[in-house]
């Protein structure tokens, strides 16, 4: 056998150990995104429509950073208006519904970034409103349980507001 055959193959057999790698990596990060939806999207969900602000913040790491239009909050002040808010929710008898699918998700071992969109609906006395928007979230797994800690989220992108439209580019996700 020749030099140059011997080099085709040892570089087709690395080649093959290489793409073998990416789609194991791919599989694991799947499986990753795929418990993450079980342990934090559908109890997120849950929570959110439930107005039970102590699961939903419970979903969240003891630090976050949570960025708004309005600024950022490192003092988990938002966790507090998440009380009053489901409290005001259930004094209203306000209900709501939560709706949300990925844009994109970057996941490794013990860090996820994800990015989507979500559609929140509001009744209250048979009035519906609707509320789109678009989140940033960074899980981290801290001591073996994914956690929430850096959410941000807009109404807007580039000066325009999030509508109808652009959430239904996609379904929403079902847990």
């Amino acid at each position: 056998m020749t030099n140059s055959k011997i080099v085709i193959r040892v570089c087709f057999l690395f080649g093959f150990i290489l793409s073998s790698f990416s789609t194991l990596a791919q599989t694991s990060s799947i499986e990753i995104q795929q418990h993450i939806n079980k342990t934090v999207w559908a109890s997120f969900q849950k929570a959110y429509e439930a107005r039970d602000a102590d699961a939903l913040n419970a979903i969240y790491a003891t630090h976050v950073i949570r960025v708004t239009p309005n600024g950022i909050d490192t003092k988990d002040k938002f966790k507090r208006k998440n009380i009053e808010s489901f409290k005001a929710s259930k004094e209203s008898k306000t209900e709501i519904k939560l709706d949300f699918w990925f844009d994109s998700r970057h996941t490794n071992e013990d860090t996820s970034y994800e990015v989507g969109f979500y559609k929140i609906g509001l009744t209250t006395n048979g009035k519906n409103q609707y509320i789109y928007g678009q989140f940033h979230i960074v899980l981290k797994k801290i001591e073996g349980v994914w956690k929430v800690t850096q959410d941000w989220d807009t109404t807007t992108i580039n000066g325009h507001k999030i509508s109808e439209e652009d959430f239904s580019k996609k379904e929403p996700l079902k847990f």
